[in-house]
């Protein structure tokens, strides 16, 4: 059986995890009459410090949910050039806002107080009226990287003093806050909404969490069911959710060192011509200018090995629940001898 590196969204549910989807009491959560949605979103939005909560079937819903109730057509939104709101989320923003984006070249997939402060646009009819920054944290195309919280501080009184909205794709929030040892209420005090997955370094085979006040997720239930998104017996998958919340943020810590470990052994290896900083549980490297990424990714797939050519000369792996210690014995070994 492959060793699959290619992201933390491959994971299977765990016997426990099975366990409490068996057995999970349920309703039609379009009525709002499913007991488990309900505890999972009363469990998400009192985790964050927030007022309520949004159970979305994927984070590219909870992100276009949030930047459609956030904004209104013809408006600008600010984000990293790299950001997966903008490049993986298939055209959502134009197609699902009517909203343009204001793309600015980062750090690793972040961006500065100073860069958002620059790009607001003036109250000019000629402009589009700024509305909405969003933030990635940890960022994907960044490898896993982290935002410095005092950063986040400061670009929030950027948004506070231009009246603009503030949105955080947490997709793997809880990967940076294991990381940096933060709390999700510190989180829940800055921004106007959060979304986070259940589904990547969670270990849920389905989900994402939106969190913000009251009114906001009155609205985000609202355009979820514009969306297709109202959902019967969700109990079932929320189940998962809650028991990730319990039992698998813990186990972060073990993926992120399964990540270092991997990246000390490629390091080594002449096919790696550079390596992003590896903070959290993604793996992304350049390749020498002798091969293609898919070349090198097509050569540890004939070791069993999995991985994605995310361009014509990055690779990236993702560590995540389903890697156990046997696998990373072999993976290592695999890269050695590649």
């Amino acid at each position: 059986m492959p060793i699959d590196f290619r992201s933390d969204t491959v994971t299977l549910p765990v016997p426990g995890m099975l366990h409490a989807m068996m057995t999970a009491q349920v309703g039609d959560d379009v009525f709002e009459e499913d007991p488990t949605v309900t505890h999972l979103e009363e469990m998400s939005a009192k985790l964050f410090g927030m007022e309520a909560a949004l159970y979305c079937v994927s984070g590219t819903m909870s992100n276009q949910v949030a930047i459609r109730c956030h904004t209104r057509p013809g408006d600008e939104l600010i984000c990293e050039k790299q950001a997966h709101i903008y490049i993986y989320e298939g055209g959502g923003i134009a197609a699902n806002s009517g909203v343009q984006v204001r793309a600015i070249e980062g750090d690793r997939g972040q961006i500065s107080a100073k860069q958002v402060a620059a790009v607001v646009n003036p109250d000019d009819v000629h402009k589009a009226h700024t509305s909405l920054v969003c933030l990635e944290n940890t960022s994907n195309r960044g490898g896993g990287s982290c935002y410095d919280f005092e950063e986040i501080v400061k670009i929030k009184k950027v948004c506070t003093d231009n009246h603009l909205s503030f949105h955080l794709d947490g997709a793997r929030i809880f990967n940076a806050m294991v990381a940096k040892d933060e709390l999700p209420a510190s989180y829940g005090g800055l921004f106007d909404s959060i979304s986070f997955c259940l589904n990547k370094g969670l270990g849920c085979p389905i989900g994402s969490m939106l969190v913000g006040k009251k009114d906001f997720i009155k609205q985000a239930r609202r355009i979820r069911k514009v969306f297709g998104g109202g959902l019967r017996q969700a109990g079932y998958m929320a189940a998962a959710g809650i028991y990730a919340l319990q039992h698998h943020v813990p186990l972060l810590e073990a993926d992120h060192a399964r990540a270092k470990a991997l990246a000390a052994e490629l390091t080594k290896k002449y096919f790696v011509k550079s390596m992003m900083p590896v903070e959290t549980n993604i793996i992304i490297f350049e390749v020498d200018s002798s091969y293609t990424a898919k070349e090198i990714a097509d050569a540890f797939k004939q070791r069993n090995i999995l991985v994605i050519a995310i361009s014509p000369t990055q690779v990236r792996f993702v560590t995540h629940l389903g890697i156990s210690d046997d696998m990373m014995h072999d993976a290592i070994s695999a890269i050695q001898h590649l």
